[in-house]
């Protein structure tokens, strides 16, 4: 029989602060969503008298043609998704590998390693120092320039940590080790199969890192042919630097005013662009996030 359980006047007006807040704080998230969304195919004179205020007006696709036809955007794509896909491995490699050892309560030592990565939580090298071992070590203006540095989180490193611990008992480990098992077969057999939640969660984390970043490319990388798809988004966006005459035919764009509006659709058509495909990819992953990062964050 199910226990009936009375609200107190407390607990209704802290539901109704919670309902009111949360409503408030998934507004504010929203609102600039569907307000990049709606711009990015209303008509850019609208856009650009700030007419359009939630809903589309004058809907075209024109922002997306154009944008398009840029075909830097193809090639940053390209260069963004090899990012993308090299630095989750590379990522998911260091922090699955680090985590393990550092799980077992045999690893000898375990805690001067889980000392050092924890000072680099803290202090790193620096810019400098950073772009001068990259140039030492002749990676600069490469696709390793990109990925290596920061491939591996110390945070996410704790947290695959403890998602072994808690969720991989000490038993099975010992009976596959007594059964001849080796150190390599147990991590590869049966602790990777059975992590597949927090696996999914840290490629999901690594993976929207890579696709944002831009920040090592525009320090590591001089390249053009090299950029990821956010530097190319970034001279759009930011510094305006596209050659409107690789967009249009011969007859289009007359005025000024009217290639600034344009380029007012062009920015929010990029910013669509830019962030659709992990918008997509989310929804697949988030099962995972109750058992996976829950699990691994619990004793972190």
């Amino acid at each position: 029989m199910n226990a009936i359980v009375k609200r107190t006047k407390d607990d209704i007006i802290f539901e109704t602060i919670n309902l009111v807040f949360v409503t408030g704080f998934f507004i504010i998230i929203l609102y600039p969503l569907v307000f990049i969304i709606s711009a990015s195919i209303s008509d850019p004179s609208l856009v650009s008298q700030g007419k359009i205020v939630l809903l589309p007006k004058g809907i075209t696709l024109e922002g997306y043609k154009r944008l398009f036809q840029y075909n830097d955007i193809w090639m940053g794509y390209r260069n963004t998704i090899l990012y993308t896909l090299a630095g989750t491995i590379v990522s998911l490699f260091l922090t699955l590998t680090a985590a393990y050892p550092l799980s077992r309560k045999d690893f000898a030592g375990k805690h001067y390693f889980v000392l050092f990565f924890t000072v680099t939580m803290f202090f790193s090298g620096g810019l400098v120092p950073t772009f001068m071992l990259l140039s030492d070590l002749g990676i600069r203006n490469t696709v390793l320039a990109q990925i290596l540095p920061g491939a591996a989180a110390f945070w996410y490193i704790v947290v695959v940590r403890t998602y072994y611990q808690s969720s991989i008992p000490d038993e099975l480990k010992e009976s596959a080790m007594m059964d001849g098992c080796s150190n390599t077969r147990l991590f590869i057999s049966i602790v990777l199969p059975l992590s597949k939640p927090i696996i999914a969660v840290m490629a999901l984390f690594y993976g929207v890192s890579q696709w944002n970043s831009y920040f090592n490319a525009l320090i590591y990388i001089s390249n053009r042919d090299l950029f990821p798809l956010q530097l190319i988004l970034r001279e759009i966006l930011i510094i305006n630097q596209i050659d409107m005459s690789l967009l249009t035919t011969d007859g289009e764009l007359e005025a000024f005013a009217k290639r600034v509006e344009l380029a007012t659709l062009l920015k929010y058509a990029a910013i669509i662009v830019s962030t659709l495909p992990v918008i997509l990819i989310y929804p697949f992953l988030q099962k995972y996030f109750v058992k996976g990062i829950l699990v691994g964050a619990v004793k972190g």
